[in-house]
């Protein structure tokens, strides 16, 4: 499967509530099967299509600079949670348009979960317009148009792809599926393991868990 070699950049987006081992897996598999320059982490202040974090928006930014430490080829931006609107993934991606120019390669990663549910997102048809999108899926499990609201299977069946030179010689419009092999962690699991006073162990990286009860987040 050719692999991309130019200037792509991943774009993860999330509440990172908190940031957990599955997140890193998701960016680390989409840069090195994508062949990603490098991926942008975005934490998000006030997310527009669920329930409010739990941890405040500064919490969630440290513990995302925290997890990302020591990894070269990944970046901070700590815009969205620095406003005061809730955040939507156009107006985000338009604002990287504004900075990085139309002509670089942005690809927005995704869950199989969140891109079955992109037609509930707010101006979803434009993503394909402004970004590719990259969607992680599990071994043996590849998305099946079949399971998507139609207008997304239209979308799907018309530009997914399985040749990643796209992502070098296109700025956005494709949809990209990769299998990525990591376990079931979610941020409201960790939680509750947190709540219960337990340590979840390898579901956080490094340095998040002593931030995590330093600042007696989520019940710690």
């Amino acid at each position: 499967m050719p692999e991309a070699t130019g200037d792509a950049l991943g774009i993860l987006g999330g509440t990172f509530d908190p940031v957990h081992s599955a997140h890193l897996a998701l960016a680390t598999a989409a840069r090195a099967k994508l062949g990603l320059a490098s991926v942008l982490w975005i934490p998000a202040g006030q997310p527009s299509h669920r329930t409010p974090p739990v941890a405040a928006s500064a919490d969630r930014l440290a513990m995302v600079k925290i997890a990302t430490t020591g990894h070269a080829a990944f970046e901070v931006d700590a815009t969205e949670t620095l406003a005061a609107t809730p955040s939507y993934t156009v107006p985000t991606l338009e604002r990287l348009r504004a900075r990085f120019g139309q002509r670089r390669p942005l690809v927005l990663l995704l869950g199989a979960d969140a891109f079955l549910g992109l037609p509930t997102w707010y101006r979803w048809r434009e993503i394909s317009t402004l970004a590719h999108l990259a969607v992680a899926t599990r071994p043996g499990y590849p998305l099946e148009p079949a399971a998507m609201a139609p207008e997304l299977a239209e979308l799907y069946c018309r530009t997914a792809s399985a040749d990643f030179s796209g992502l070098v010689t296109s700025p956005a419009g494709a949809i990209y599926p990769f299998e990525l092999v990591a376990g079931t962690v979610s941020a409201t699991a960790t939680r509750k393991l947190l709540a219960a006073g337990h340590d979840p162990g390898d579901w956080l990286p490094p340095g998040v868990l002593a931030y995590i009860r330093n600042h007696h987040l989520y019940g710690t």
